[in-house]
C-alpha cells in the first residue's frame, strides 16, 4: 500500500521537522574489534569467522587497540569529551545476524560525548550538536532469497553472512537537530557528507557508503511549531548514500505530515528506504533502550585513556574540512559559488586529486562538477562511484590542452573510459576522436562552406568578422566536430581577406 504524502512546501508550511542522525562507520582496522579475523571487504561468505566473533561458548573477547586509538581521534574531530572511564556493555537482542544473541556496545558510558560540528549547507553554516560517539560491534549480513524485494517478507529462505559480525564501528549520534525547516533535508546530507569528509581526512575509515561502510539511519518527527514538545519520532534505517538521506528526510517529512493532517499518529518504529521508489515502508516498532536489557559487560575491562596519550592523538588530526576548504579555496581561486558546487557535488576530494595529477583547478572542476556530476546524476551513482579517476581526468584535459582532442570530443573519451574502453589515449586512438589540423583537408572544408554560404562570405569581407562563425559552424559539423576551430577561423579569414 503507498503512503499518502503532503506537498513538500504544504508539509513545511504546517510543520517544524526535527532531525536525529546516526551515524555507523566501519572502522579501517586489519582485523576486528574483538578478535583476530580479517575485515577485508568482499571475502567469500562466513570464511573470516573465529569462535570469538561467531560467539561460541567459552570464548572471550580482547579489545582491538587501533580501534580504540581511532575511536579517540573521531572523538576529538568531532570536538567531544573523551572519558577518563568507560565500559562496554551488552546490548541484548536476538537478531540472525548477531549469533551471540547480544551486540558488545556501550550504553552509559560512550568514550565521547558531548561534541558539534558545522557544516556548511548552501553557503551558510549550521551547527550540529553531538550527543556522543560510542564503540561497538558490527553484526553479519542476511540476504533474503525468493523474494521480488530483497526483504524477508515473500522470501523463500534466507543466507546468513558472519563475515562482517564484529567488524569495529563507531556510532556517532547527534542531539535533535532543531531549527533546519525547510532545510532539513539538505543539513542532513550535508552533516553526513561532511562526516565522511571528515572520517576519510582522520584515515580511520573509507567511508564508502556503497560498501556499507558509512551507514545513517535517520529519524524524524514532526510538531505544530518550534515551540511544541517534540512528535513521535520514525527511524529510516540504513541509508548508504548521501543523495538517498536527503531524500528519505525529505519522504517522511512529506509522509509523516499528511498523516497528520488527516488526524493520524505517527507510529514510533524503524522504516526501509526504497532507492527505487523514493519512500519509506514499515519495519518493526521502535525498541527502546529499557528494551535491549544494558548491564555492563563481564568479559572485557573498562577504557581509561591516559590524558597524554589523548592529547598526544590531538596533535595528529588533520586539518579540518573548513579550514581545508578555505585553503584549497585561496589556492585554487574558486569563486565562494563555486566551490560551494565544488562541495555540493562531493567533487572537493576528486578535484584535489585532478589537480596533484597536473591539471588546472579550474580544468578540473569544470570536468568534475560539471560533465562528470551531470553523469552521476543520470545514472543516480555518487561522484566517487563512477568508473572514472582522477588521473584518467587529468589525462583527459592534458589531451585538450595538447590540442589532440576539443571539449566536445573530451566528453567522448570520457565517454569511453566510463565504459571501461580503457585510458583516455587509447579511447581517442580506437574511437578515431583526434581533432583535424592537417590544411588540406581543414581547407577543403572551407572552401565548401565559403561556397555554400556566399552570403555569409559577403559580409565578411565587407568586415563583419563575426559573421565567420557560421562558416566555423559549418566546418566543424561536416567534419564531426573534429576540426580544430581556431585554424579554421584562420583559414576562413586568410581565404575571405
Amino acid at each position: 500500500m503507498t503512503d499518502t504524502v503532503l506537498s513538500y512546501e504544504d508539509a513545511i508550511a504546517s510543520y517544524d521537522p526535527v532531525m536525529g542522525l546516526e551515524v555507523h562507520v566501519e572502522l579501517g582496522t586489519a582485523s576486528k574489534m574483538f578478535c583476530g579475523c580479517s575485515t577485508a571487504f568482499g571475502a567469500p561468505p562466513n570464511t573470516q569467522t573465529c569462535p570469538v566473533c561467531l560467539g561460541l561458548p567459552g570464548s572471550l573477547p580482547v579489545v582491538n587497540a587501533t580501534a580504540i586509538e581511532s575511536a579517540i581521534r573521531i572523538g576529538l574531530a568531532l570536538n567531544c569529551s573523551i572519558a577518563s572511564w568507560c565500559r562496554f556493555a551488552r546490548k541484548n537482542y536476538f537478531y540472525p545476524d548477531q549469533p551471540k544473541n547480544y551486540q558488545i556496545s556501550q550504553y552509559d558510558e560512550p568514550i565521547a560525548f558531548e561534541g558539534w560540528l558545522e557544516v556548511d549547507v548552501d553557503g551558510e553554516p549550521f551547527r550540529v550538536e553531538i550527543e556522543r560517539a560510542h564503540m561497538e560491534e558490527d553484526t553479519g549480513k542476511s540476504l533474503h532469497v525468493g523474494g521480488a524485494t530483497g526483504r524477508i517478507h515473500g522470501a523463500s529462505h534466507s543466507l546468513l553472512d558472519y563475515n562482517r559480525s564484529g567488524v569495529p564501528l563507531i556510532e556517532i549520534v547527534t542531539k535533535p537537530i532543531e531549527g533546519a525547516g525547510e532545510r532539513a533535508p539538505q543539513v542532513a546530507r550535508a552533516y553526513v557528507q561532511h562526516l565522511r569528509d571528515l572520517l576519510r581526512g582522520l584515515g580511520v575509515s573509507e567511508a564508502k557508503m556503497e560498501q556499507g561502510a558509512l551507514r545513517c539511519d535517520a529519524n524524524l518527527s514532526l510538531r505544530p511549531d518550534p515551540s511544541a514538545p517534540l512528535g513521535t519520532r520514525t527511524e529510516t534505517k540504513n541509508v548508504n548514500s548521501l543523495r538517498s538521506v536527503e531524500r528519505a528526510v525529505r519522504y517522511e517529512i512529506t509522509r509523516q505530515a499528511a498523516l497528520l493532517r488527516e488526524g493520524g499518529r505517527v507510529t514510533q518504529e524503524t522504516r526501509h528506504w526504497q532507492e527505487d521508489s523514493g519512500t519509506t515502508s514499515p519495519g518493526r516498532s521502535k525498541e527502546t533502550a529499557e528494551d535491549y536489557r544494558y548491564f555492563p559487560e563481564p568479559d572485557l575491562v573498562p577504557v581509561a585513556p591516559d590524558p597524554a596519550w589523548v592529547e598526544e592523538l590531538r596533535a595528529t588530526l588533520p586539518e579540518p574540512p573548513a579550514e581545508r576548504r578555505r585553503r584549497l579555496l585561496a589556492d585554487w581561486g574558486f569563486s565562494d559559488l563555486e566551490m560551494r558546487d565544488v562541495v555540493s557535488s562531493g567533487a572537493l576530494d576528486l578535484i584535489e586529486q585532478t589537480v596533484a595529477a597536473g591539471c588546472a583547478p579550474q580544468a578540473a572542476r569544470k570536468w568534475w562538477a560539471g560533465e562528470l556530476a551531470r553523469r552521476a546524476n543520470e545514472t543516480g551513482v555518487e561522484l566517487h562511484e563512477l568508473a572514472i579517476s582522477p588521473a584518467q581526468v587529468a589525462g583527459v584535459q592534458q589531451l585538450v590542452e595538447a590540442g589532440t582532442v576539443n571539449d566536445k570530443l573530451a566528453r567522448q573519451v570520457i565517454e569511453g573510459v566510463l565504459a571501461g574502453e580503457g585510458e583516455p589515449e587509447q579511447v581517442v586512438a580506437s574511437r578515431g576522436l583526434a581533432v583535424v589540423s592537417d590544411d588540406g583537408a581543414l581547407g577543403a572544408a572551407v572552401d565548401a562552406a565559403i561556397a555554400a554560404n556566399p552570403d555569409v562570405a559577403e559580409k565578411i569581407r565587407a568586415g563583419k568578422v563575426q559573421a565567420a562563425g557560421a562558416l566555423i559552424g559549418a566546418v566543424m559539423k561536416e567534419m564531426r566536430g573534429k576540426a580544430d576551430a581556431a585554424r579554421v577561423r584562420e583559414l576562413v579569414l586568410e581565404r575571405l581577406s
